[in-house]
C-alpha cells in the first residue's frame, strides 16, 4: 500500500535551528548508532507545543544555547532509508546566552561551533541529509518571516 493512501502514515514533525555567530555555524554532535554525527539543534514536536516554541527548547537542551529566532528557512521532507518519514521545519537564529554548565540531552556529545567550510569538509559525519541542504539553503540566503509559521490556538 502506498504511504500516502495508508491511514496509519505519520511522518515525525521535526524542527532544527540554524544559529549563526560570526560566521560560525552552532552544530551538535551526537552518538546515533555509535557513530559520532553533526546536525543542528534539532529535535521532535512536541503535544501541545508550537513550532517556534519547539525550536527554542531543543536548541537549549541540546547544545545550551538560548536564541533568537530572525527567519524561518524552510520546510523539508525525508525518508530515511529505514523507511521513517520526516518533516523538518527550519529556523535561523542567532545566540542570546549560554549556560555551560547546563546538562544536554541524552545522546549529545557537545555543542561546537564550525565555518561552512570546515562542516562542507566531512559530509560523511552529517546525520542526515537535511542538515546539508538547510545549511545550503540558509547560506544562500533563504529566509522567510516568522509570521509565515502560524500557531493557531
Amino acid at each position: 500500500m502506498n504511504a500516502v493512501q495508508d491511514p496509519r502514515w505519520t511522518p515525525h514533525v521535526t524542527v532544527a535551528t540554524v544559529v549563526v555567530d560570526d560566521g560560525r555555524l552552532l552544530l551538535v554532535e551526537e552518538l546515533i548508532d555509535g557513530q559520532r554525527v553533526l546536525n543542528q539543534p534539532a529535535g521532535h514536536l512536541e503535544p501541545g507545543e508550537s513550532l517556534a516554541a519547539a525550536a527554542l527548547r531543543e536548541t537549549l537542551e541540546e547544545s545550551g544555547w538560548e536564541v533568537r529566532l530572525t527567519a524561518f528557512i524552510g520546510v523539508y521532507q525525508w525518508t530515511a532509508p529505514d523507511g521513517t518519514a520526516f518533516l523538518r521545519f527550519a529556523f535561523a537564529a542567532t545566540p542570546v546566552a549560554h549556560d555551560p554548565a547546563r546538562a544536554l540531552d541524552t545522546g549529545i556529545i557537545r555543542a561546537l561551533w564550525l565555518t561552512p567550510a570546515e562542516l562542507r569538509a566531512d559530509p560523511a559525519r552529517l546525520r542526515s541529509p537535511l542538515v546539508r541542504q538547510v545549511v545550503e539553503d540558509f547560506l544562500g540566503g533563504q529566509r522567510h518571516p516568522l509570521a509565515l509559521v502560524k500557531d493557531i490556538a
